[in-house]
């Protein structure tokens, strides 16, 4: 007589959990679904991290300061040791080429009086509102050369010429239309930074991405919103370029201004340059030269600060 074959044996399956298992072998009605798993927040955190590139330690506020001044002060002491060398050589006399420690030694006194500090005033005055009206007019000639082609057309190169234009040629006709006075030296300022700040934005509007035009276009930017809100931060980068090449532009016009033009009643920081080297103090004069020197390098740091801050916004740094 035939036997029956006996009955297959059922395993678990590999996603069966233990609870599952014995719970089909009691009840016989199979093993209970699975639950899914719920992550609990550190799991999640995890996770997470593996996405993210790992945090770069920063340094100390000491160390990176000593990095960054250290290769200044290096390029400021081979200056120094360069001077002395050519003081101890006696290229010219004393009196004509002083020592470094001659020209430190009247700074140091130069710094300390009130007058110092009233020319310095009166420049960096004249120096923030030649800038400011230069940005005022640069942006606004920017903005129309690049929005309209016809004006590109006609104005295109001139702002480029006026831009390569020695600033200096301009106070013969400074002088003659406003005589020796502010306004003579305020034309110098703008006429010589306006240029670059209308060049820079020019730029940066060319190298706007035609993508984003479009975007703004189907979202309803017109007009001045579209300007406002799309345009002008996208040429945002190239502008700050144009900035900072327009504020050297105008710090230079305003020396040159200062040493040509003596307003009656002012005395600036060109006014006692040119007093000092009609006295033939030249440890003085090399003085105010160090001054303004300073100034420049200050203002500098600034506009790189800015720069830096903005490319850092972008993601075009690598910290």
């Amino acid at each position: 007589m035939p036997t029956e074959p006996p009955a297959p044996t059922k395993y678990a399956g590999a996603r069966a959990g233990l609870e599952g298992h014995f719970a089909a072998e009691t009840t016989g009605l199979g093993p209970e679904p699975q639950k899914i798993k719920t992550l609990t927040a550190d799991e999640v955190s995890g996770l997470d991290a593996l996405e993210l590139a790992p945090k770069r330690e920063k340094g100390r506020l000491g160390l990176r300061l000593w990095n960054s001044a250290w290769p200044k002060l290096l390029a400021i002491a081979i200056v120094v040791l360069a001077w002395e060398l050519v003081y101890l050589a006696e290229w010219k006399p004393a009196y004509v080429f002083p020592s470094p420690s001659d020209v430190f030694a009247t700074l140091k006194d130069l710094i300390t009086t009130v007058d110092f500090w009233d020319g310095v005033r009166l420049t960096m005055t004249r120096a923030i509102t030649g800038f400011a009206l230069a940005v005022a007019i640069g942006t606004v000639v920017g903005a129309a050369v690049s929005r309209f082609a016809p004006l590109r057309a006609a104005i295109g190169s001139l702002i480029t010429g006026l831009q390569t234009m020695p600033s200096i040629m301009w106070f013969p006709l400074a002088i003659l239309l406003f005589q020796l006075g502010e306004q003579a030296i305020m034309f110098v300022v703008v006429i010589g930074a306006a240029p670059s700040v209308a060049n820079g934005l020019i730029s940066g509007i060319d190298y706007v991405p035609r993508t984003w035009l479009r975007v703004g276009q189907v979202m309803g930017m017109k007009g001045f919103s579209r300007y406002r809100h799309l345009i002008l931060p996208a040429s945002l980068p190239s502008f700050v370029s144009g900035l900072k090449q327009g504020w050297a532009f105008s710090w230079r016009s305003l020396m040159a201004g200062e040493l040509l033009v003596i307003v009656p009643g002012t005395i600036s920081v060109g006014v006692r340059m040119q007093n000092a080297r009609d006295l033939s103090d030249t440890p003085l004069v090399i003085s105010y030269i160090l001054v303004v020197l300073v100034i420049g390098i200050l203002i500098d740091q600034l506009f790189n600060a800015a720069d830096n801050a903005l490319r850092k916004r972008w993601g075009l740094t690598g910290s």
